[in-house]
């Protein structure tokens, strides 16, 4: 739990009292779940501008953690698509709740069964990045033969764009450092740059679309690689909130433009990524596992800036 904002170390182990499924609800025993960079932005307030929707003063949620896996113990009135004992994932963005033994979740919100044969861990692991990635995607022209680069191809959401890309039939240049390139590789990307050993913004290349899934560059570095259509974007602000503004901007100027996607995940994505799950042509990253006791270390590696994809809490072994 986390009574007020800051560092990892704000946050604590706590016992408190089970929930139960109210209308409309599933009860969720929760095996495995991530440590993002939402929650680490929940957690910390970081920007400011979170307190306007995780609570000026203090945290409304207290026990953090929006992706998950486990099995449902019960189901709430008027609950008819999920039953005890289905194997299921979601993400649980404002209510939270996943870093615990058991929480609620809308059974009609971003849920869905896990498939045979894909593991709780990975199932967990599948939908920040994912819908992330998606929201990108689904803002711009996406198809075979289109030329997209992504920065910061290790992380969560980097990963999932470069494998969910792949499948739309792109031609993928991947940023990362060394010891992601063979990583990166195994993921379907067409080139890869070690940015340690090159400035992928000198590159000689030009792109589609340029997607900075790190939010470590600018439409203004990058600008010289997109061709005279191409498209810029971002997953974070930018300084001084310059990629929102850029991409309201973007419509009243011809050629190179920004776009800002803002996210939202629903059910119809979570069964999206189901399906790409049971396909094999999304495998979520995985980095280091914690067991929930280690959640403050799970944090710390999570904003480490070291970390290959999600970085996993295993809160109880798997059946």
């Amino acid at each position: 739990m986390n009574v007020r904002y800051g560092p990892p170390e704000v946050v604590g182990i706590q016992q408190v009292g089970k929930p139960s499924a109210g209308v409309g609800e599933v009860l969720v025993g929760v095996y495995a779940a991530t440590v993002n960079r939402t929650d680490c932005a929940y957690r910390a307030a970081s920007p400011f501008f979170m307190r306007f929707v995780a609570g000026l003063g203090r945290p409304k949620a207290m026990i953090l953690g929006n992706e998950f896996a486990g099995v449902v113990e019960a189901v709430g009135p008027d609950v008819t698509a999920f039953r005890a004992g289905d194997r299921v994932f979601g993400y649980n963005e404002g209510h939270f709740g996943a870093h615990a033994e058991y929480l609620t979740v809308r059974a009609d919100g971003p849920l869905a069964r896990v498939p045979a044969g894909v593991a709780f861990e990975q199932a967990a692991a599948a939908t920040e990045g994912a819908h992330y990635a998606l929201a990108f995607i689904r803002r711009i022209q996406v198809r075979d033969g289109t030329q997209i680069l992504v920065n910061g191809a290790t992380g969560a959401i980097g990963s999932a764009a470069v494998q969910l890309l792949k499948c739309l039939g792109a031609q993928v240049t991947a940023v990362c450092g060394p010891d992601g390139v063979d990583l990166v590789r195994g993921l379907g990307a067409d080139r890869v740059i070690d940015y340690t050993a090159q400035d992928f913004t000198r590159d000689e290349h030009v792109y589609d679309a340029v997607f900075d899934a790190v939010g470590k560059s600018s439409f203004g570095r990058c600008r010289r690689l997109l061709t005279p259509g191409g498209v810029y974007s971002s997953t974070e602000l930018g300084r001084f909130a310059q990629n929102p503004v850029l991409a309201m901007l973007s419509p009243l100027r011809r050629g190179r433009r920004v776009v800002f996607p803002y996210p939202s995940i629903d059910q119809a994505m979570v069964e999206h990524v189901r399906d790409l799950l049971a396909s094999g042509r999304f495998q979520p990253l995985l980095d280091r596992r914690y067991p929930l006791q280690r959640i403050v270390d799970a944090y710390r590696h999570a904003e480490s800036g070291t970390k290959l994809g999600s970085v996993l809490i295993v809160v109880r072994p798997p059946e």
